[in-house]
């Protein structure tokens, strides 16, 4: 942890002396440290208060939000440790003070030193408040109203090792991971809309180098027309293009087996699918990403086709990462088998595990069932028991656990009374369904229950040689962002 976020819970604290004596303290201990506030009236502040309010109260928070940890994150990385202050409270709207305090401090998941004043009996009020900060997933170190128990606080924020995840900052990490080294994607559908948009936002925040298919004057024309800019962006036309008679040589002789011919492979090369990923197979791109107007099966078809699995492994499927409760997790399959065999689920935890390894997480995997341990009895049990013993022989270097039911996987103290030997129960990050019905409609559920509390992020298609990823046919342009992100770090790994 490298950073503490002081937040005022009631007007005329002594907040920003506290602020000033803990940046003193820090440097007189020989440490580099910045000051940084997000909001507020002082000539230092990120955003005045009046504008930080009107982007909340106009939808335009995600702005704000993203500017924030961008200019915390550059502090962040050039000192050893970075004294974040809140606002003061000291205008009529505290409410919307205290909840801008409350986003700020969340999305930077930071831990907070709630100060209130000296001269008033703050214990009630600050447990109230200390409640509504956990509430939203803030570590709170403790309350304070003078300098005593400073220097305590801010030892125990530079122990802090690990930390909330909020989804804004889980998903600022994911676009500044694919930038750092910055992949060839190919957008096979240019005739979509959001496609366009989200290329265009892609192209300005410079996270992947760009190849959108479809005929060109009509993806210009239609750029213009939402006063789009690509500059920077390469636009192809597949039939126009001078590799297509490559392309549909390679895709006949790689398919000549199953009796293709080279007019059928022409024929199939003006569909963007297949043009995009031949040129991920031909290594002409980096990774593919498709789905936002066609269908799964038009997507991993040609994948599956001649771009094939990995070495080792038979089987496709879909992950899903879920940010929630200030933490990540990896759900699958909730995209691509229907019902999966003991083998299948097997093979599908081990290529899970691999991709919770790209996104910094250590794998704990829960082979989920309706039962835990020897409490459920059935043939659907069984399938997900036979899992786990085929993982068991294959000496795998990650942590599983199996059968066991989701509570039990996630919650510490169910896990003590149903598992309590295991030492993946009640600490799992990798959830691997008993089959597609199962994961597809528990991934949908909590992503709609807890609304922007959760950020769902995928298909990941896993198992395949190059990254070929596919969209939600309602993907928006956030998700078509998301997805071309994680598609860079999977196609970063690939040239490693």
């Amino acid at each position: 942890m490298k950073g503490i976020f002081f937040v005022a819970g009631e007007s005329e604290t002594n907040k920003s002396e506290l602020a000033e004596k803990a940046l003193n303290s820090l440097k007189e201990k020989g440490k580099k440290v910045a000051y940084f506030k997000p909001v507020g009236n002082e000539p230092a502040a990120l955003y005045s208060l009046s504008v930080a309010k009107h982007m909340i109260v106009d939808d335009d928070a995600d702005k704000l939000i993203n500017h924030v940890i961008d200019t915390y994150k550059a502090l962040e990385r050039e000192n050893d440790f970075v004294v974040v202050e809140g606002t003061n409270l000291m205008t009529r709207d505290t409410v919307v003070e205290f909840r801008l305090n409350t986003i700020m401090a969340k999305h930077l998941c930071l831990p907070v030193v709630l100060v209130m004043r000296e001269d008033t009996d703050t214990l009630e009020s600050s447990d109230f408040i200390t409640r509504i900060l956990k509430k939203h997933q803030i570590d709170v170190l403790g309350m304070i109203s003078g300098e005593k128990g400073l220097d305590f606080l801010l030892e125990e924020a530079q122990k802090c090792t690990e930390t909330k995840l909020s989804t804004k900052m889980f998903e600022w990490s994911l676009l500044d991971k694919a930038k750092s080294n910055k992949q060839r994607i190919v957008l096979p559908e240019g005739e979509c809309e959001r496609i366009l948009r989200a290329a265009d936002d892609l192209n300005r925040l410079e996270i992947a180098d760009l190849i959108v298919l479809g005929k060109s004057e009509d993806i210009l024309s239609k750029v213009s027309e939402l006063g789009l800019s690509f500059d920077g962006i390469t636009v192809i036309n597949p039939e126009e293009s001078d590799k297509f008679e490559d392309y549909a040589s390679t895709l006949c002789e790689l398919r000549k087996a199953k009796g293709m011919t080279i007019e059928e492979a022409r024929e199939l090369m003006k569909d963007g699918a297949y043009f995009g990923t031949m040129m991920v197979y031909k290594g002409d791109a980096d990774g593919m990403v498709s789905g936002a107007e066609h269908t799964t099966a038009n997507t991993i078809r040609p994948a599956l086709q001649f771009v094939k699995t990995k070495p080792g492994t038979s089987l496709v499927s879909g992950a899903f990462l879920m940010c929630l409760n200030g933490q990540l997790y990896v759900f699958a399959d909730c995209a691509v088998t229907p019902n999966p065999s003991s083998e299948q689920l097997s093979e599908m935890a081990v290529t899970t595990a691999q991709t919770a390894r790209i996104f910094g997480l250590d794998p704990k995997v829960a082979f989920l069932s309706y039962g835990t341990g020897e409490s459920g009895k059935g043939p659907d049990v069984d399938i997900v028991k036979e899992a786990v013993r085929l993982t068991k022989e294959k000496n795998v270097d990650f942590a599983f656990e199996g059968p066991i039911q989701f509570d039990a996987a996630i919650d510490p103290v169910v896990a003590k009374t149903k598992l309590p030997n295991s030492d993946v129960a009640g600490h799992a990050n990798v959830f691997i369904f008993p089959d597609l019905n199962t994961g597809n409609c528990c991934y949908k559920a909590i992503q709609r229950a807890l609304g922007d509390e959760c950020l769902a992020v995928g298909p990941i298609l896993q198992g395949l040689n190059k990254p070929v990823n596919d969209l939600s046919r309602g993907a928006t342009v956030h998700d078509i962002i998301n997805t071309v992100a994680f598609t860079a770090l999977f196609a970063q790994k690939e040239s490693n």
